[in-house]
């Protein structure tokens, strides 16, 4: 079989063949790599089966390429080795494996991963080679099947679990109905994964544009609420008339929105006519591309938040004496579950608390445009209360107001709620360039001419001026001192 493959990776390979050739240890590609390979996908991350130990190999192959060794797991022996040149960056990860390859692919997860090639063979023919494909792995490529390859495959690890669901959306693949029922059984054992391990999974799924697709199908399989309990209590909860779904569809709905107003899917209730009116840029793009942490993004960390951001609700839910249904302080308590969840999957501390701040703050769009456009200082208050979070909530709120209308969208409120948010941006920006410039008066004026002690009247007169020199009323030294001044006399009086 003929592979194409780019001549930059071929090299890679050639010089890391070269190099356990003459150490003498016996390798293979495996894995994803070989995957993409038959599909023609590009990629830079090669995996590697050395019939030695793998993380003893990295660290030497690391050491000789000038590379950076990462231990990936040290009971099963695999390492990674990072590097990175001025082309590109590479990641060869090293596994062990004792045996022929054929037992070592037999232990692995699906089909389509259980396939091997000598990097010899690939090196020496210029990308011609002869599969190791004991599981006809090649033959689920080419019908898009995603298969495991033994039936005890979820039980030795499961968070093939996920990755099974995350493959299929990646590649466009479908579940064989075997695997697909063997994964339905056995969707509790998830519980069980390493957080840190089902955050990765659970970010890689997120990544995978088209919500409306997979989604669903990954509650109809019980691995959403196996993966997050906390939503389970969201089902059948009903909401006020205005709600076209109850909160759990509705929660599936607001993620699947997200993606639609970022231009990453489609979504069956609205058509371009509603995302043409929506504000969008470069630097709008750029800011949702930006990285949290590792894996993340705030692309996908507002999809999270669009999925958890009423996950309070049904804790919430009362129906008042005039019998209006009503969730009081169901953002601020789903906050405080949101990160819950999020520690337990091992979230670092910047993506723990950047989407608890958009589900605490979802509601704030909404409540700004009561009786018109916000002012200058309540625009202000909003952004300095959801920290770096201000301009992603704002797209939370329009995901939630499709997520609510669903097919019943008025345009003439969706474009109500569209100017708001055009109109916050737009001052925001203005506001920025407001501030950033060196204050106009710092704590020590406030001692040295007004005579105050310090303590947090300082820090209440300091933001006061921000405030007032965000909103424009306040433009240079002698204003903010003039402001002060009348504040104290105000005060005093």
């Amino acid at each position: 079989m003929k592979l194409s493959i780019d001549s930059r990776v071929l090299s890679q390979l050639a010089t890391v063949n070269n190099l356990l050739t003459e150490w003498g240890v016996r390798s293979y590609l495996v894995g994803g790599f070989v995957r993409d390979a038959l599909l023609g996908r590009a990629t830079a991350d090669i995996d590697i089966a050395v019939a030695q130990d793998g993380v003893e190999v990295a660290q030497k192959v690391a050491a000789a390429l000038g590379g950076r060794f990462v231990l990936l797991d040290k009971v099963n022996r695999v390492g990674r080795v990072v590097v990175v040149d001025k082309e590109a960056r590479w990641e060869l990860d090293f596994s062990t494996f004792q045996g022929s390859i054929e037992q070592d692919l037999e232990q692995r997860d699906f089909t389509i991963d259980a396939i091997a090639i000598d990097p010899g063979e690939l090196v020496r023919g210029g990308g011609d080679v002869n599969l190791i494909d004991p599981f006809n792995g090649w033959a689920d490529l080419k019908h898009g099947v995603i298969r495991v390859v033994s039936k005890t495959a979820f039980q030795s690890d499961a968070v093939r679990l996920l990755r099974a669901v995350r493959l299929a959306g990646e590649l466009g693949f479908s579940l064989d109905p075997q695997t697909e029922a063997q994964l339905v059984d056995n969707c509790h054992l998830i519980a069980d994964v390493a957080g840190e391990r089902v955050r990765e999974e659970l970010l890689r799924l997120l990544a995978v544009p088209h919500s409306e697709r997979f989604l669903p199908y990954l509650d109809k399989l019980g691995l959403l609420t196996a993966v997050i309990p906390e939503l389970a209590a969201a089902k059948g909860v009903e909401q006020p008339k205005e709600h076209f779904w109850q909160v759990f569809d509705h929660s599936i709905e607001t993620v699947v929105a997200v993606d639609f107003l970022l231009h990453q899917g489609g979504w069956e209730h609205a058509g371009d006519e509603v995302l043409a009116v929506v504000p969008w840029s470069d630097a709008l793009s750029q800011h949702f591309a930006q990285e949290v942490s590792s894996g993340s993004s705030r692309r996908l960390l507002l999809k999270l938040a669009a999925l958890l951001h009423d996950v309070a609700k049904p804790q919430t839910k009362a129906i008042g004496e005039d019998g209006r249904m009503r969730f009081l302080g169901h953002a601020k308590l789903g906050a405080v579950v949101t990160a819950g969840i999020l520690e337990r999957l091992r979230f670092s501390r910047q993506e723990v608390r950047l989407v608890a701040v958009m589900v605490r703050e979802h509601l704030r769009p909404g409540q700004m445009s009561q009786g018109g456009l916000p002012s200058h200082r309540a625009i202000y208050r909003y952004f300095r209360d959801t920290e770096d979070a201000g301009i992603d909530v704002l797209f939370l709120g329009l995901a939630d107001h499709l997520a609510t209308r669903g097919p019943r969208l008025e345009m003439a409120g969706w474009q109500e709620h569209v100017q708001l948010v055009e109109y916050v941006l737009a001052q925001h920006f203005e506001q920025e360039g407001r501030v950033k410039p060196p204050k106009l008066v710092d704590g020590h004026d406030l001692i040295n001419i007004f005579g105050l002690n310090p303590g947090p009247k300082i820090g209440k007169l300091l933001e006061a001026i921000r405030e007032a020199q965000a909103s424009g009323e306040i433009t240079n030294r002698e204003e903010a001192l003039a402001y002060i001044r009348e504040h104290l006399l105000t005060k005093a009086g």
